[in-house]
């Protein structure tokens, strides 16, 4: 959902400025984290070229002869995501089923229909096809009967381990962001992972603090979980 469908009554915690995380088992209550999502970065000192040394009956050795081997240049997925961070929001969930079943929840409008949003919203569907490339345009009814217009892009589609999409009120929405959702074995289980990244630290900040973006994203990986729940449930019954 966009950011502005995003909201929920309760405020949340996250200092505006850095990744916020959040990770919720299925015995355990939800919980949000703060903090970068980046690795620690190496603390590693650059090598310091010796002096030149005289040395008898020849020349003094030259910095290029006596200086230590080059370090490492620092990994590329640091650097892009030290340049992500403060536009992030990162929420994850396990959820009691395999990758299979998760990720086709994903992929057919007879699921998403029964379960996007967070808690109370409801969804109409104007147009879905599921391709990289293809849209689904649909309309977000919040609890208090606002509307919500919603676009969503498929840019990567990996069956079962990730989706990639653009999402935003329209096609040409300048503040459109993108996600990054991924599917991780988990045992029996699964890890599902959403990753977003904003255009600008301002509307990371703005999602968070006045659309309640973390907590909405927690109870629409809460529905995704309970919908889950019931199909297996079915499945086991018929």
């Amino acid at each position: 959902m966009s950011a502005k469908a995003q909201g929920a009554p309760a405020h949340l915690a996250s200092a505006p400025g850095v990744s916020a995380q959040s990770e919720t088992r299925p015995d355990e209550l939800a919980q949000s984290e703060t903090g970068p999502a980046i690795s620690a970065q190496s603390q590693t000192q650059p090598a310091v070229p010796a002096q030149p040394q005289a040395e008898p009956g020849g020349p003094a050795r030259t910095d290029t002869e006596s200086a230590a081997p080059a370090q490492p240049d620092t990994a590329p997925e640091v650097s892009v995501r030290a340049t992500t961070a403060d536009r992030e929001i990162v929420i994850s969930r396990i959820i009691d089923a395999p990758p299979e079943v998760v990720f086709e929840a994903f992929t057919d409008i007879r699921h998403l229909s029964q379960w996007w949003g967070p808690d109370g919203f409801t969804t109409t569907t104007r147009s879905f096809e599921f391709r990289v490339g293809g849209e689904w345009v649909f309309v977000l009814h919040g609890p208090d009967g606002t509307d919500y217009p919603e676009w969503i892009s498929w840019t990567e589609i990996v069956p079962p381990e990730r989706i990639a999409l653009v999402h935003g009120e329209y096609r040409t929405d300048p503040d459109a962001f993108e996600s990054l959702i991924t599917f991780e074995p988990d045992g029996t289980a699964t890890r599902i992972e959403m990753r977003t990244v904003f255009p600008t630290k301002e509307l990371r900040d703005e999602a968070v603090e006045k659309y309640h973006a973390i907590e909405g994203g927690q109870q629409t990986l809460g529905n995704l979980a309970a919908y889950i729940t019931e199909l297996v449930l079915k499945g086991t019954q018929d």
